[in-house]
């Protein structure tokens, strides 16, 4: 069923008031969520290398337990590892084959940490916990069914939405700017772990950024208040020369107090808080396109590390988004546009049992405009089994 509606209202970048969220590479949530699709990712090239086909895995829950860590000006040490928690269920045998599950999951974190996370050794500041076991046999018997397309082995709804407000592109990226290997190159002081929260009313955006600066470059607690007013200039540099048309005021760490030595000041040594002060979990993190937006519909769905051919919790997340892009760029009548899909479990992935298309219009809704609209989804739909490979190689980020 198709439902194609205009909305009352107006959109997102004309409301008075916005909040937008972004946690960065280094937050303990966002590493959940991006190392447990990365370990999905791994077992799924598995089961196609072995098999010809993925095979039953749900890799969607985690928790990463903060370490600890003793800090000084100048360094520190590790002195309890940080522990990844990976869970849910996977495939361990097949056709007379053992998959080596847990020493995949293993090597795909660490792969994760070492490629992310530069100051993160994997062998020595992580510890990593299997807690994977093999699924119910009426899930896995979904692997084993004839024909092409998958059943859904969920009940579950996703939406999405385009295109993002300046805002949303703002904090967006602001974040992918502060942890590009440029900015890295030019303040090697600082940490991965970004958090970036943005608070528009009317045309004023307020943007408070977290991000720690890492202890061995830090000389002295004036040396770092000199290091955050320099980061803070390039920040403010940066917004300058985006498009971004509303006044902006930034505050870097805000927790810091001059005078107070290490007790005042945001300091790392791995450059992510999980090493003693934040734990993390998947589904804490940010939606599928990056962002968490307050004035957004947000689905509770994870997307990481489910099943990328069975599971329309993280099939949907995706298609949602890339409906309403794809939506939005095919007529300029359209100024916004929200998806909705909901399947049901048993039902195959390219039939959904609703798709809701909401539009903020210049003009009427149109007969013309209906049709074309359903036809594009119909086309999409089509290519579902593409798209959904495509998610199984890792193709599109999920956080």
């Amino acid at each position: 069923m198709i439902i194609i509606e205009a909305c009352k209202g107006e959109p997102v970048a004309q409301q008075r008031v916005e909040i937008v969220e972004r946690k960065g590479t280094g937050h303990p949530d966002h590493i959940c969520d991006a190392v447990m699709d990365a370990v999905s990712v791994a077992l799924s090239q598995e089961y196609l290398r072995r098999f010809g086909t993925i095979l039953h895995h749900n890799i969607d829950k985690s928790l990463l337990a903060a370490g600890r860590v003793e800090l000084h000006f100048g360094g520190g040490r590790v002195l309890q590892p940080m522990e990844l928690i990976i869970g849910d269920r996977a495939t361990f045998t097949a056709f007379g084959e053992v998959v080596p599950v847990g020493e995949i999951a293993i090597a795909a974190a660490k792969s994760w940490f070492r490629a992310n996370l530069r100051h993160v050794d994997p062998d020595r500041d992580l510890n990593c916990r299997i807690v994977l076991t093999s699924g119910s046999e009426e899930l896995t018997g979904i692997f084993a069914r004839s024909g092409g397309t998958r059943v859904s082995n969920d009940t579950s709804a996703a939406v999405g939405y385009y295109p993002l407000s300046p805002t949303e592109r703002l904090v967006f990226d602001l974040e992918r700017y502060l942890n590009s290997p440029g900015f890295k190159e030019d303040y090697p002081d600082t940490g991965e772990d970004v958090k970036i929260m943005g608070q528009r009313k009317d045309d004023s955006l307020e943007l408070t950024v977290a991000m720690p600066l890492l202890a061995r470059f830090i000389e002295s607690e004036h040396h770092y208040f000199q290091r955050k007013a320099s980061i803070l200039k390039a920040i403010e540099s940066f917004i300058a020369r985006s498009d971004f048309p509303q006044k902006t005021a930034v505050s870097l760490n805000c927790l810091d107090v001059a005078g107070m030595g290490l007790g005042g000041i945001y300091l790392s040594l791995l450059g992510t808080s999980a090493e003693q002060a934040d734990s993390g979990q998947v589904g804490r993190g940010n939606r599928v396109n990056g962002l968490i937006s307050m004035n957004r519909p947000l689905g509770t769905e994870a997307a990481a590390g489910k099943n990328p051919v069975s599971h329309v919790g993280k099939i949907y997340n995706f298609l949602a988004h890339r409906l309403a892009r794809d939506i939005y760029e095919s007529s300029e009548q359209v100024r916004e546009v929200q998806v909705l899909l909901l399947n049901r479990i048993g039902t195959p992935i390219d039939q959904p049992r609703m798709i809701s298309v909401r539009l903020h219009l210049q003009g009427d809704l149109t007969e013309t405009l209906k049709l074309s609209i359903e036809q594009l989804i119909y086309r999409s739909l089509s290519q579902l089994g593409d798209f959904c490979l495509a998610l199984a190689r890792g193709e599109f980020p999920v956080c």
